[in-house]
């Protein structure tokens, strides 16, 4: 009696992808960040009266340059509402809120926020909310800590606020930010690529035929794209193969030691249809050329090639390889 095995587990592992860059600002939103961080809102008034909060530095209908600024209030009326059960990292507030749109006493347009507030039945659209400040502000939209319940009595003086004209003059005024782009998730390459990794691990290349085409894909990618097929049959292709284009590096990337300038090439391993990238070591980067012949180096405990090195073989002739650039 024979039991069949069980399939390979497919790889997951947490992924980060960030992109932190710095931008400068205009009159306008300088003006609205250097408010916030003196608890001031201000919004724009465009060409047909409409005020904006947040405001923009161009007419949405006329596409006019807009200058004109105002200060609204800090309270306003909620217009609509979705309810965050499970905050995730780096949101306004660690426990369950609303995300709210709020349009300011005298604004006309809504600003989206979170809304502090103990549940989903505290919530509703139309509720009056105000800004709570955050203890430290900085100039940035995060000196709005968040919005909470606001109710007041309509006798007089307790109106809304209407637009007022403003300056937009504050002393050390903000003029520039950093926008910090940041998504966190799981990535799992899938059964093809889940295969391949753990044959990297024991220095092997190892891609996948397609049965109808016969091409064999490394990295391999589960189907094959000419023909819409699976492919399921695994070919141990290279290790040696020819570099088929490459380009040589000269800026050196954060957290990545090693010294520019160096060449990344595509790399079409013996018996693979598709050229995948490496870089190029063991060599000068001048004398890398299209061609060359080479071969992978493994570090000890590493789980891919750490460069490709010339194998000493004579150039591969143009024609053995031009299909795969």
């Amino acid at each position: 009696m024979t039991t069949a095995a069980s399939p390979p587990e497919v790889l997951r592992a947490p992924l980060v992808v960030e992109f932190p860059f710095t931008r400068s600002l205009g009159p306008v939103q300088s003006a609205f960040l250097t408010g916030l961080r003196e608890r001031v809102v201000l919004g724009v008034r465009t060409t047909d009266g409409t005020v904006m909060v947040p405001p923009v530095e161009y007419d949405p209908v006329t596409a006019e340059e807009i200058r004109e600024l105002v200060e609204v209030g800090a309270t306003g009326t909620v217009t609509t509402w979705a309810w965050n059960g499970e905050p995730r990292p780096h949101q306004p507030l660690g426990t369950p809120f609303a995300w709210v749109l709020v349009r300011l006493d005298g604004a006309d347009t809504a600003i989206l926020h979170a809304l502090d507030a103990p549940g989903p039945e505290a919530v509703r659209t139309g509720m009056r909310v105000r800004i709570r400040w955050a203890g430290e502000r900085t100039g940035a939209i995060t000196d709005i800590a968040c919005f909470e319940p606001h109710e007041f009595e309509p006798h007089k003086g307790d109106a809304p606020a209407q637009a007022a004209p403003h300056d937009g003059q504050f002393a050390d005024a903000v003029t520039g930010i950093v926008a910090e782009a940041r998504l966190d998730y799981t990535y799992s390459p899938g059964r093809a690529q889940t295969a391949y990794i753990n044959a990297l691990a024991e220095r092997r290349t190892v891609g996948e035929r397609c049965p109808s085409c016969h091409k064999v894909y490394v990295p391999p990618r589960g189907a094959c794209p000419t023909c819409g097929v699976a492919t399921t049959d695994q070919v141990e292709v290279g290790p040696a193969g020819t570099v088929t284009t490459y380009c040589i590096v000269n800026i050196k990337a954060r957290n990545l030691d090693i010294e520019v300038p160096y060449v990344y090439a595509h790399i079409a391993l013996d018996g693979a249809d598709l050229a995948l990238h490496g870089r190029i070591g063991g060599i000068p980067y001048d004398q890398v050329r299209m061609g060359l012949r080479v071969e992978p180096v493994w570090t000890e405990g590493g789980r891919h090639p750490d460069h490709y090195r010339p194998t000493g073989e004579p150039d591969a002739d143009y024609d053995a390889y031009k299909e795969l650039i």
